[in-house]
């Protein structure tokens, strides 16, 4: 194959992917700009650390939503962060939730969710979502996910695996300082 149609194949096989990358993220904006009302816990299973919540409960608190599983490793490196914001800012109104959605068989068992909590030293409401009904509800597609949720239950905020940090905890002091 003459060079010049190879150079032109590879060109035209990154400009593809870049236009269906580009279009995937603008679809997940799209998901999320018609998420208005934050879904509800409602469908998950055991609650560690907290009996069972519901958004409408929530309301008048900022809400983040952790979706995660306990042998994901880029799960593991988001944890502390968001035991610092939890500890951090509880007192001002925000609420952290851990949705805790298994991707292998043996994170689906109640006593290994609890050990992981126990051990990564998670103080905050955690649900277990195996049937994937509140990752559903929230059109989730990631481990670690965060979702923030205003004052009014409303998803308003969304950062998809690590990083982003500072950026994350500038949205939590932004929403807690709005009234």
């Amino acid at each position: 194959m003459p060079t010049f149609l190879r150079v032109f194949l590879i060109a035209a096989i990154a400009a593809v992917t870049i236009v269906l990358a580009w279009s995937s993220a603008r679809a997940d904006e799209a998901r999320l700009a018609t998420l208005t009302t934050a879904p509800d816990f409602s469908g998950g299973g055991e609650w560690i650390n907290s009996p069972p919540l519901r958004m409408s409960e929530l309301r008048g608190k900022v809400v983040l939503v952790e979706f995660w599983t306990y042998s994901c490793i880029n799960c593991l490196r988001v944890a502390p962060y968001v035991s610092q914001w939890h500890e951090r800012y509880a007192d001002q109104g925000l609420v952290v939730v851990g949705v805790h959605t298994p991707e292998y068989g043996y994170e689906r068992v109640g006593a290994n969710v609890r050990e992981a909590v126990r051990r990564l030293g998670i103080h905050y409401p955690v649900v277990q979502d195996n049937g994937y009904r509140i990752w559903n509800a929230y059109g989730n597609q990631y481990w670690p996910a965060l979702y923030l949720i205003d004052r009014e239950g409303r998803v308003v905020y969304r950062h998809f695996g690590e990083g982003a940090y500072d950026r994350t905890e500038a949205q939590i002091r932004a929403l807690l300082a709005a009234r």
